[in-house]
């Protein structure tokens, strides 16, 4: 199964699929990692995702790595969520929005969603440029020369990385972007 996931993302980065899809995808996991699962806020997101031209897959993945560090970024978007939702100017409209009858399931008072919302929301953009640039970067430099390197012509042979191999073609088939 980790096989076949890192030959989709290889598939991924190799196919025609836009660059901006593929970073809007990675942002978007980010943005969904960050916030605590188990709310209203997050299913709308998640369900946002999908209405979204990015690029599901890349989000799902980018979600579960980002997932993996987002316990080391727990302090701090505690204190971003705990400052927020303190402000003295925002109260009354923290009052408010508590007062309404689906509002609340969102979860938005606690500080780790609030936290988590506003570091993601200010986080997309310099990961989705960073992605941008980085798949760009990747496809027009790196993969050429990993592809005609000799290391690679030799790692070919290796039982696992022609299984990897094998697995990035029946992916690419299925995805309708081999030749």
């Amino acid at each position: 199964m980790f096989i076949k996931l890192i030959a989709r993302v290889i598939v991924t980065l190799n196919s025609n699929t836009n660059p901006v899809q593929v970073a809007a995808g990675i942002a978007s996991g980010l943005l969904l990692a960050l916030l605590p699962a188990g709310n209203l806020l997050w299913i709308l997101l998640f369900l946002l995702l999908f209405v979204s031209k990015a690029h599901y897959g890349m989000a799902l993945v980018s979600m579960a790595v980002f997932k993996l560090i987002a316990p080391a970024a727990a302090v701090p978007l505690d204190a971003l969520g705990w400052a927020v939702l303190n402000a003295p100017a925002l109260r009354p409209a923290f009052t408010t929005l508590y007062g309404m009858p689906i509002a609340p399931l969102t979860r938005f008072y606690n500080t780790l969603v609030m936290g988590g919302l506003l570091a993601g929301i200010v986080l997309w953009v310099p990961a989705f440029l960073a992605s941008r640039a980085g798949v760009t970067a990747y496809r027009a430099r790196l993969a050429p020369r990993i592809a005609g390197s000799k290391f690679a012509r030799a790692l070919k042979k290796v039982p696992l990385v022609s299984a990897l191999a094998k697995a990035v073609g029946a992916a690419a088939k299925v995805a309708g972007q081999a030749d």
